[in-house]
């Protein structure tokens, strides 16, 4: 082949290798005015060597690499300087054709990292890179000569602009779905927590812990009702901790221990110098603390009358006043109240306002003894053991079997507080590191040593065997119909048909 007929095919390839003197070099061919214009290269490496060698149109494929609107590319040497930025990526930033060449990358490309690839000659493929508010995948990879970095090039996938505003709009999407079930999952574990405070799984405590679920977001008053030592505070903070108004006070108030002539004061505050002994601050009532939080009356049910009526124009109004003050204040806050005793009955006999009964009282949560939740002693029993075993830096101990049904078999009147306080004293008395039925006789107050298994059997008292035979049955109506109702004792009085006083005293035991 001629000279002139190797240049004529040569440049038609315009890219390729050349041999010269037993070596290898890689050329750029073009036509010029008069001739043509060759530039060599030195050797290139054996892959880049087949490609020329194989590929007639090699120029052509680096031309589309370069230019390729859906694959832009920017290039940075060894000093973080742009060195060559894609046309379609100018583009995209707002560039002038080569306008970024020579400038630091980190001030031309948003949120780069090619500087970052050549410092530390570590990849970084398949990353998210933000740039005006839209993702993109990128790929940034260090370029090496003879060992040496001596650049990065990174490549993102553009798209047209249909396809570019779809994906940012799925990954978006998808970002915000992830948001979204990482937030649930941490306040479902959050919800089991607070939850996990009330100890049990027996039917009527689930039942509990499902109303305080559905109850907890809706800021509604809520009133617990249930026997001393069944846990109504535990439900309290429950509903506090899991409503809207978790990040606001939980104030406590003892209804019952309101001192009849300090109460104004107590409940809404009073300014410096309103009366002899006061604080010369002056100091913030009960519904100023719970504002934007909760407020809980405790043992609401044995709140004087005249207090009664003060407190209910606080619940209508939302307005109170310190006592020498000028200028009332409005509150906000959420009501919930706890009762040991029927206010339903005790409104009938003249103790309890009505009308403050119907404020306090949209939603009741029943809260089940001890006696009726016996499946749950076992419950109980280790996590109270734990506690206390954190409390008196001491091992958990070993618990006998016989502990368990010893304690079932027991009366438990002062319900879970009774049984924690029975378990305490048998903890610090135990030895050896494990807790018996001895721990527990030994140190059992004597009212509550009565057992189940003391009362008289029906051989010891025939003539009462008809009458213990229809109390259990009836006992066992009672029980199915509470379950039925969610421990709902009204609703279960009226499906019985009988009175709520009378279903009252049932489970008290009182008749």
């Amino acid at each position: 082949m001629s000279n002139k007929e190797w240049l004529e095919e040569a440049s038609s390839r315009r890219l390729g290798t050349i041999l010269l003197v037993d070596r290898q070099y890689t050329f750029l061919l073009s036509k010029v005015d008069g001739g043509y214009l060759i530039l060599l290269s030195e050797p290139p490496t054996d892959t880049v060597l087949q490609f020329l060698l194989h590929v007639d149109f090699a120029y052509d494929i680096i031309d589309h690499v370069l230019t390729d609107p859906y694959d832009a590319m920017a290039i940075v040497d060894d000093k973080a300087r742009v060195a060559f930025i894609s046309p379609v990526h100018e583009k995209f930033l707002g560039l002038q054709p080569g306008e970024g060449i020579g400038k630091k990358v980190r001030d031309v490309i948003e949120n780069s990292r090619l500087h970052h690839v050549v410092r530390t000659g570590v990849a970084e493929v398949g990353q998210v890179h933000r740039m005006k508010g839209r993702d993109r995948i990128v790929s940034r990879h260090p370029i090496r000569h003879d060992g040496k970095i001596v650049g990065a090039i990174g490549r993102i996938m553009f798209k047209g602009p249909q396809q570019v505003e779809a994906l940012s709009r799925r990954i978006n999407q998808l970002e915000q779905e992830i948001a979204s079930y990482r937030a649930k999952t941490r306040n479902e574990a959050q919800e089991e927590k607070i939850l996990d405070a009330i100890v049990g799984q027996s039917p009527a405590i689930q039942s509990v812990r499902e109303q305080i679920r559905k109850i907890a977001p809706l800021d509604i008053p809520v009133l617990i009702q249930g026997e001393s030592g069944t846990g109504k505070e535990l439900v309290a903070q429950a509903l506090h901790r899991l409503s809207p108004r978790r990040d606001g006070r939980l104030v406590t108030v003892n209804a019952a221990a309101l001192p009849e002539k300090l109460v104004e004061s107590e409940l809404f505050g009073y300014e410096p110098g309103s009366f002899t002994g006061a604080d010369s601050k002056g100091r913030a009532g009960k519904f100023e603390m719970a504002d934007k939080g909760t407020i809980f009356l405790d043992e609401i049910g044995d709140m004087p009358l005249e207090v009664q009526s003060k407190l209910l124009r606080v619940l209508q109004d939302r307005m109170v006043e310190r006592v020498g003050g000028e200028k009332p204040k409005r509150v906000d806050f959420r009501l919930c109240s706890a009762t040991n005793r029927d206010l339903e009955d005790f409104v009938e006999q003249g103790g309890f306002r009505l009308d403050l009964f119907y404020r306090i009282s949209p939603v009741v949560i029943m809260m089940p003894t001890l006696d009726e939740r016996l499946e749950d002693i076992p419950l109980l029993l280790n996590y109270f053991v734990g506690e206390l075993a954190v409390q008196y830096n001491r091992s958990v101990p070993e618990i006998d079997i016989d502990v368990i049904n010893h304690l079932k078999e027991r009366s438990w009147p002062g319900n879970v507080r009774q049984l924690r306080h029975t378990v305490e004293r048998a903890f610090v008395f135990a030895e050896n590191n494990r807790l018996t039925v001895e721990n527990f006789r030994d140190h059992a107050a004597p009212a509550a040593q009565k057992s189940r298994a003391s009362e008289p059997s029906r051989a010891d008292a025939p003539s009462s065997l008809l009458k213990n035979t229809l109390d259990e049955l009836e006992m066992k109506l009672i029980n199915d119909t509470l379950v039925r109702f969610k421990g709902n004792e009204k609703r279960a009085a009226e499906h019985l048909g009988v009175s709520p006083s009378y279903l009252y005293k049932k489970l008290r035991g009182l008749t």
